[in-house]
Formats: structure tokens, sequence, C-alpha cells
């Protein structure tokens, strides 16, 4: 028994992964799964009786929430990288994390069990402030349906997005991301001066600053790390593509947004100036499985088109 027991362990050791190595995301229950009854319950009648219910229910799986298909496309992304090389350690590592107590985290591992979601890394918190623990694990991004763990998160310097419960009928392959630019990929100091000085005083600005690279929004180093695993594989076979999606026109601010990329080294498979023009129309046609934007308007223009959205919160 003990030798069939140092198998196993090895087994399960042998698929770690190392996180100084892999880009590791953190998502809650609430995020993977669609737990909005249960969350109302919890509201309604309390802890005790949310656990109750969900020990009772624990051999019953949970319906896919919002980043469910982003795991699952991740779980793919990791599929390809190994067949291409198996001693690769740059892969996506997600980690579960949840305030839910152990008793009643069994229902979510044994959902995850039932979807053949590759996680291996929970953790249930019952402190309120679970995000306390996202450096340690080395999150990169946290995925949370809760506004309080993303603020909490990003005090912590840990990029991370409020996820929109909603259903998702993304595709499985290639893993689609789309990020909206300033305030997620770039900082907002394009943003700053439009709501101080307008349309033309921004415009004027951007002309001025245009080889100047932007600087840095929340989630710049989490797309540069996807950028990173992107470029093992040649364009036309790698499992990962990636957009940027912009309210900047192209004509009078585009040229500061391709040369800020280029000056990063981060190739972007398409880019879209919008011009202030919805976003939904060409969201749709994408079907990334997930979508970062700081506007709530365009989050829910992405909504209204089905396509899975978590918003990057400027303050919180």
């Amino acid at each position: 028994m003990l030798a069939l027991d140092r198998l196993r362990w090895g087994a399960e050791t042998a698929l770690a992964k190392d996180p100084s190595e892999a880009l590791v995301i953190a998502v809650t229950t609430r995020a993977i799964f669609n737990l909005e009854e249960e969350h109302k319950l919890y509201l309604e009648k309390g802890k005790e009786e949310y656990t109750r219910h969900q020990k009772s229910n624990q051999d019953k799986p949970l319906q896919p929430g919002t980043a469910f298909a982003f795991i699952q496309a991740a779980q793919y992304v990791n599929k390809k990288i190994l067949e291409s090389n198996p001693a690769e350690k740059d892969l996506f590592d997600i980690l579960v994390l949840s305030n839910n107590s152990p008793e009643s985290g069994v229902r979510i591992i044994n959902s995850t069990k039932h979807y053949g979601l590759e996680i291996s890394k929970f953790c249930f918190v019952s402190d309120e402030d679970s995000t306390q623990y996202l450096k340690s694990h080395g999150v990169k991004l946290f995925l949370s349906a809760d506004r309080t763990d993303v603020c909490n998160a990003l005090r912590r310097g840990v990029s991370a997005a409020l996820v929109f419960q909603q259903e998702v009928q993304a595709p499985s392959t290639p893993l689609r991301v789309v990020f909206d630019g300033d305030a997620v990929l770039f900082s907002d100091e394009t943003d700053q001066v439009f709501r101080e000085q307008g349309l033309e005083g921004a415009v004027q600005y951007e002309r001025a600053m245009e080889a100047v690279p932007m600087g840095e929004g929340p989630l710049k180093a989490f797309a540069m790390h996807l950028g990173k695993m992107r470029n093992k594989f040649s364009q036309e076979k790698s499992p990962i593509r990636t957009y940027l999606v912009t309210a900047r026109s192209g004509r009078d601010m585009g040229i500061r947004a391709i040369k800020t990329l280029r000056e990063w080294g981060l190739a972007i498979d398409e880019a879209f100036f919008m011009d202030g023009a919805p976003k939904g129309p060409i969201l749709a046609q994408i079907q990334p499985h997930i979508f970062f934007d700081d506007g709530l308007h365009n989050i829910q223009g992405a909504r209204n088109v089905g396509v899975p959205s978590a918003w990057v919160p400027s303050c919180c």
C-alpha cells in the first residue's frame, strides 16, 4: 500500500507546475461555476444553511460559469505546448480560491472532476479577505465575481478583473483573449487628458507623444506572459490568439498604441480601432473566451451578444 501511495504521489508531482515559470491564474468558485442560486441562499439564509445545501448536493455537478470556457481553453493550450515539448514548464496553472469552507468545497472539487478540468490547487479560506494568499501562490491574474475581492487583489498589486455571470457559448479552441487598450493594457494617461481636455485635447496629446511608449496598464504583465506562450508557435499553429479592441481612432490615436506594443515586444494577432463605435458586433464575430475592458458600457455591450466579459476597475 505504501509503494502504491508513493507511485500516486510521484505521478501527481510529475504533473505539478512550477509557479515561478507557469502562468498562474486564480479563479473564484462563482467565476468558474454558476453559483448564483447558492449565493442567494447564502445571503438570505446564512453560512450554515449554505454549507448544508452544498453538502447535501456534493455529488451534483454545478453548471459552468462565465470563466469556465476560458479555463477549458487554457487547458487545451497546455496540451498543445506539452505535445510540442513534454519538458516545458511555461504552462497555465489554474488555482481555485474560495471563501467556501472545506466541507462545502467538496462539491466544487467534484464539479471540476466531473468536467475533466485539470485543477489540482484548491484553497478554501474562511477569512473574509482570501486575496491575501494570491502573491504567495505567484498568481498573475485573478478572476472573481465579487468586486471587493477584485479591489483587494488590485491593491495587493495582482492583476484582477470582475467577472459577470452569464451563459457562455465560446468556441473550445483556440484560446481567444481580447483586451481593451487604455486603462487595461496601457495606462490611463490619455483617458485622464480626455476627461480634462476633451477629445481634441486627447488627440493633440497623442500626436505630441507619438514616439513615447505608453505606461503599463493593470493587465500588461498577464498579456506579456500570454504573448510569450503564444510565441512558442508559428502564427498559423498557435493555440492562442490575442486581440486589441479599443475605442481609439486608428487615424489620430492608433499609431502610438501600435508603437507601444512594438516597444514592449508584444505581438497581437488582430487590432481593431473602433473610434468610439460599439464593440459588441466585432466581439460577436471574434467570439473570445474572455474580454477585458475598463468601461462598464463596453462590458454590457459584450454581454448583450453573449461574450464572457471581465471588468477591470480603474479605482476601487
